[in-house]
């Protein structure tokens, strides 16, 4: 039984109205310094004054959301993904000075680096050339040692992993959702493949709207444990009760469109098949082999069931680290993490034909593969992105790192997509 959309009462996206309304085009955003939620003294005292309380009911009404996107620990339950043992491995510094680095916007006004770090509400700014750190900044209580929610660029990991899985046979890609998962049988996915699962172009009852109560995403966001559940909601309120409840909406294949459920459904899907949980797996596949400086951990549903979507947090110079892993095609720390074919798949993307049928004009010429962003532009550039402003920008041709964690109050790196493009590549132009 699918819950009443009405059951879903406007009290369930209390969190996320300032956003909704923030979505459309132009809104008036609130100064940056005015956002700090050390200044504005969040969660400070014991017990903080009612007014300063950050709880996940609001953790994304702003500007809460500026000391939840690195305090999420404390605001839930949690899963550590381990360092494992030993020192982290080394990051060489080459110190450029680019805060003055001029480039021109997105409405052609000269602008410079750190000018677009504040204006797009920047926590932590991370450059790698040539496997040197030379440029890292951290903002508004965002402490180098603190993981910081990644959103959405948890799915790149879990496709990462997919892949990885893929390349050593123990997922088909071309295989029904259903053979590793038979509890979808009666939902969107029992006629689905994996690689249509990986590249969102499932046809699936759901809808990311943020500005709709109604929408899928809310039902997801309460089963995942992230917004708290009404009083008598009658649907589900955990992540594996809840996918099974997920209707087909039109063909799949046929166009590409942005769906959380989809990555929850791969991230079951390699759990099943590894008998490991995500974290395990990030831990043994990923986080201890790049020799990780802190644990990174993901967030839990009421059942423990890791958010393979949404739920990662790191930190800065870790996500370097990743970063930089795969600029190398898969080798770092002196091993090969994953392999190169792995990254190669990645790398390949889909076809931008099929990119359009989500209507992002913004992104015209990309392409969405394996959970990656593919810009299919000269230098090879490929990308994670999640909700409020979170990026990995990788550019083989110039040798070329950047991470940037945000907490923007549009929750649409949309929003901010092609002056963040602009500051890329002033960045790889500078830097090549």
């Amino acid at each position: 039984m699918h819950p009443p959309r009405r059951a879903l009462s406007l009290a369930v996206a209390t969190a996320f109205l300032a956003l909704a309304q923030a979505s459309h085009a132009q809104p008036a955003l609130p100064p940056p310094d005015a956002t700090d939620p050390i200044a504005l003294k969040l969660m400070q005292g014991f017990p903080p004054p009612p007014d300063k309380q950050v709880r996940l009911a609001n953790i994304l009404k702003y500007p809460n959301a500026r000391w939840a996107l690195h305090h999420l620990r404390e605001l839930g339950p949690t899963a550590n993904i381990a360092r494992g043992p030993g020192p982290g491995s080394e990051l060489q510094a080459a110190p450029r000075e680019l805060d003055g680095l001029p480039f021109l916007d997105d409405k052609g006004a000269k602008t410079t680096l750190a000018n677009w770090q504040k204006a797009t509400y920047t926590d932590g700014l991370l450059v790698i050339h040539q496997g040197r750190v030379v440029y890292e900044r951290h903002y508004v209580g965002n402490q180098p040692h603190v993981p910081h929610v990644l959103w959405s660029m948890s799915k790149s990991l879990t496709g990462l992993l997919a892949t990885e899985l893929i390349q050593q046979g123990l997922i088909d890609p071309a295989a029904p959702v259903t053979r590793y998962l038979p509890e979808l049988a009666g939902s969107a996915w029992a006629d689905a493949t994996v690689q249509q699962t990986l590249d969102m172009t499932t046809g699936v009852q759901y809808a990311e709207d943020f500005a709709n109560p109604a929408s899928g995403i809310f039902q997801y966001l309460i089963a995942a444990g992230l917004v708290p559940a009404p009083p008598n909601y009658p649907g589900a309120k955990a992540l594996f009760d809840y996918l099974p409840t997920v209707q087909k909406e039109g063909e799949h294949g046929k166009g590409f469109n942005y769906k959380t459920v989809d990555t929850e459904v791969i991230g079951w899907i390699l759990q099943r098949v590894t008998g490991k949980s995500f974290a395990t797996l990030m831990s043994e596949r990923i986080w201890a082999p790049i020799g990780a400086e802190q644990d990174a951990y993901v967030f839990t549903d009421p059942n423990g069931t890791q958010s393979t979507s949404v739920g990662v947090n790191a930190t800065l110079r870790d996500l370097g680290r990743l970063g930089e892993m795969l600029r190398r095609n898969g080798h770092f720390n002196g091993k090969q993490v994953i392999s190169a074919a792995t990254v190669a798949e990645l790398r390949k993307g889909a076809d931008p034909e099929t990119f359009k049928a989500a209507g992002q004009t913004m992104r015209a010429g990309y392409s969405y593969h394996n959970h990656w962003w593919l810009p299919h532009d000269a230098d090879g550039t490929f990308e994670a992105k999640g909700l409020m402003g979170q990026h990995i920008h990788i550019n083989p041709a110039a040798q070329l790192v950047v991470v940037k964690l945000s907490s923007h109050p549009v929750p649409n790196t949309a929003f901010t997509h092609n002056y963040d493009r602009l500051a890329f590549a002033a960045l790889a132009g500078a830097l090549r």
